[in-house]
């Protein structure tokens, strides 16, 4: 998402597919996107970068708002729009079948069988090869893997959001579906880079969350202290500690960190190579359980799109 859409400026693309391409080069085979991010003009840059190496990569992308000419912007998961979606996905992205098909945002106003039931016959129609959610409740994941098994969840799961180790992955194990989480570095926050002396420019979206306030960010950083205790331990950054921590949750836990910098991709990569033991984590999770995270992930209309 970061590379062309809600994170500030856009690097040149050229650099964004020649990031692309090393990240393939070191052993990264998922890439998410979405229509959505841009809108489209993720998509297409995923395609153009990714056209080489189709054999070997997954393309996860997201249905599930009203957009082009004449939509709302908001959320659209009627069955026509998911079939017009996964049209042109497929050209955007330049493949035959759209690897992981997530909808985005549960729609209130569409039954979730039904939504269900139309990706079910995309992939009967070969266009599509499995079913997710984004975001959903575990409510809604049963309902919807009562008609098509649902192979992934995509949710927000870090460190300073914990809330679907609730209900969300105790269903997920239960019914054998992985675990996706995005901002698995808080949105950059579990970098230790950002304080509340970091300013965002007006088109990275972080400026108008609750959690990105200044006095959050303050008040957050007990986080920070904690994962640069472990990272001095082990030779490794706050950052890669924060991905080797989900990485020890459970072994279907997949993290899509994103990045824009290739030293960062590296830095990212190197979090695999962690191995965290039984006493760091305990020790990790009795501290983060004492600390109260400040602020709300989302403002109050966003937040409402989430977690039905």
């Amino acid at each position: 998402m970061g590379m062309n859409y809600h994170r500030g400026p856009a690097p040149q693309k050229s650099d964004v597919i020649a990031l692309i391409e090393t990240a393939i080069e070191h052993g990264i085979t998922f890439f998410d996107t979405a229509e959505v991010y841009g809108p489209f003009t993720n998509e297409e840059l995923v395609g153009e970068a990714l056209a080489p190496f189709k054999k070997d990569i997954v393309i996860a992308t997201k249905f599930g708002y009203d957009l082009g000419p004449g939509g709302s912007g908001g959320t659209n998961s009627r069955p026509e729009r998911i079939r017009q979606v996964a049209e042109e996905s497929l050209k955007r992205l330049r493949v035959e079948r759209i690897e992981l098909f997530y909808q985005h945002r549960v729609d209130p106003n569409v039954p979730i069988e039904d939504v269900a039931g139309t990706v079910k016959d995309l992939i009967a129609q070969g266009k599509v090869g499995y079913f997710g959610l984004s975001e959903a409740g575990a409510a809604t994941i049963r309902q919807a893997h009562a008609v098509q098994p649902v192979a992934a969840i995509q949710s927000e799961y870090s460190l300073w959001w914990r809330q679907p180790e609730a209900e969300v992955l105790p269903t997920c194990e239960e019914l054998g579906i992985g675990f996706v989480p995005f901002s698995p570095l808080g949105r950059g926050f579990l970098t230790g880079k950002i304080d509340e002396t970091t300013t965002f420019g007006g088109d990275d979206s972080r400026g108008n969350m609750p959690r990105f306030a200044p006095q959050a960010r303050k008040a957050n950083q007990p986080v920070i202290r904690l994962l640069e205790v472990i990272a001095g331990e082990k030779g490794a950054t706050p950052a890669q500690i924060a991905l080797a921590w989900l990485l020890a949750q459970k072994p279907w836990i997949v993290p899509i960190p994103g990045t824009t910098k290739p030293h960062r991709l590296m830095e990212n990569i190197g979090a695999a190579a962690i191995e965290l033991t039984a006493d760091e984590l305990r020790y990790i999770n009795d501290t983060v359980s004492k600390i109260s995270v400040q602020g709300e992930r989302y403002p109050q209309a966003e937040a409402e799109r989430t977690g039905r």
